[in-house]
C-alpha cells in the first residue's frame, strides 16, 4: 500500500471516512491515518467532518492533486504491460485467481476460515 494507492482509490470512489478507507484497502486505521497525515500536509487531501458521524472524519481528494493521480494511471499501464510480458490471457487469468484467493484467504485469516477453490488447479 502506497500513498499512491490512497490517492488513486480516492480518485475512483469519492470521499470516505478513514474507516471506510482502511476497511476498503485491507490496512490497519493508524496506518491509514499517517498516509492521510502526509497528503494532507502535502495538500493532496482534505478532511471534514462526517455530517452523519460527528466522531468521524471524510478524507477527500483536493483537485490540484487530481492532475498527479491522473499521471499515475499512465505509469500504472506501462508497469502492467510489462508485468504481463510472456504470460498467456489464461495464465493472467490463473494469476489472478490465485491472488484473489490469497486476499480472501488472508481476509478470513482472523476467523479460521478457509476460502474454498473455484476450480482445480492445473
Amino acid at each position: 500500500m502506497t500513498q499512491a494507492s490512497l490517492l488513486s482509490f480516492l480518485r475512483d470512489h469519492g470521499s470516505l471516512t478513514q474507516r471506510e478507507l482502511a476497511d476498503y484497502l485491507h490496512i490497519g486505521r493508524a496506518a491509514v491515518g499517517s498516509f492521510v497525515d502526509g497528503l494532507e500536509e502535502r495538500g493532496l487531501v482534505s478532511r471534514a467532518e462526517d455530517p452523519n458521524d460527528r466522531r468521524a472524519w471524510r478524507v477527500s481528494l483536493r483537485e490540484a492533486s487530481r492532475r498527479i493521480v491522473d499521471a499515475f494511471d499512465v505509469v500504472d499501464a506501462e508497469l502492467r504491460t510489462e508485468l504481463r510480458a510472456g504470460l498467456t490471457r489464461d495464465e493472467r487469468q490463473l494469476l489472478a485467481e490465485l491472488l484473489i484467493r490469497v486476499e480472501r484467504n488472508a481476509d478470513a485469516a482472523a476467523s479460521d476460515t478457509l476460502v474454498t477453490p473455484t476450480r482445480p488447479l492445473p
